[in-house]
């Protein structure tokens, strides 16, 4: 065999050896690219869900008022506060709405705040929808609607869609009825009110509230009599144990007092006009003070109604 020959079958070899390994490389990214998906981050894609959006709209079935208009009360998600300021088209329809229910004594709005489960309760109500209702029974009050005519719910609505900044537009729902005479119930709420004040305890440097599902309902009972009586208050008054010097303690039963005056406020939509916080001190004890149990139980501030 020449050389020439030999050099022409090494070239052959070289380029079948080539080619072969080339092949197997391949074949070998591509099984592992298809078979290896355990380091593969995949995003799923964002669903894109309509916001719900309801109207301000108040109708007088048995009367001659009716008001819709595509604006109405915004409210950030977990929040019982609406979005200021309103519109100005919903600013001229509240408006409308006030004239008619007093021009006639006889008429009652209903207002339905709506919720999801979704949304934290940071408020002193039963539910976020309750308290959004109770903020907007406030502001109508703040127009020259008494609050006497006014009812407030809150429902749960899990289909409610906010929008893309988590805001929910016009979670509420109005509606307007015939005037109930409610003293006699009143008279059956107070007395239960007064039976079962509201009593919260702290620890030494403790200010935060936190209000069980009982209590909740007790702020909502006390919030109701506030609006169906002329002149009735809400009382908070501060309590301490002996430790330490009078005059110090009456300044601390004070501090507890306006905290949870503040805490009404702010988390039950209680006007501050109608609250009345006052301290006792150490003046009133209802346990015994050289016990840890008992000064505990004397450090306490006391919410009922006057």
């Amino acid at each position: 065999m020449g050389k020439r020959l030999m050099y022409l079958l090494g070239i052959l070899l070289t380029i079948l050896i080539g080619t072969y390994f080339s092949y197997i490389l391949c074949c070998n990214a591509e099984n592992h690219d298809s078979s290896d998906t355990s380091n593969t981050i995949v995003t799923p894609k964002k669903v894109y869900k309509e916001p719900t959006l309801y109207p301000f709209s108040v109708k007088d079935v048995n009367g001659n008022f009716s008001s819709n208009v595509n604006d109405n009360f915004n409210f950030e998600a977990s929040n019982l506060n609406f979005l200021k300021p309103i519109s100005s088209n919903l600013d001229l329809e509240v408006g409308k709405l006030k004239d008619y229910l007093t021009s006639n004594d006889n008429k009652a709005l209903s207002i339905t705040g709506y919720y999801t489960k979704d949304e934290e309760n940071k408020s002193g109500y039963t539910n976020l929808g309750l308290a959004r209702a109770n903020a907007i029974k406030n502001f109508l009050n703040s127009k020259g609607v008494p609050t006497k005519i006014m009812n407030t719910y809150g429902e749960l609505k899990q289909s409610m869609i906010p929008d893309s900044l988590d805001v929910y537009h016009g979670p509420l729902a109005f509606n307007i009825s015939e005037l109930q005479d409610t003293s006699e119930e009143m008279d059956k709420l107070a007395t239960y009110i007064k039976a079962h004040a509201i009593e919260l305890h702290f620890e030494t440097g403790e200010s935060q509230i936190n209000l069980d599902a009982e209590e909740r309902q007790e702020i909502v009972d006390i919030a109701k009599y506030l609006d169906k009586v002329d002149g009735a208050t809400c009382l908070v008054i501060g309590h301490t144990d002996n430790t330490g010097d009078a005059a110090n303690n009456l300044v601390l039963g004070q501090n507890r007092a306006n905290s949870v005056k503040e805490y009404l406020v702010n988390k039950a939509a209680i006007p501050e006009h109608k609250i009345i916080a006052s301290s006792k001190g150490e003046t009133q004890p209802i346990a015994d003070n050289s016990t840890p149990e008992g000064r505990k139980k004397n450090r306490r501030t006391i919410i009922t109604i006057k």
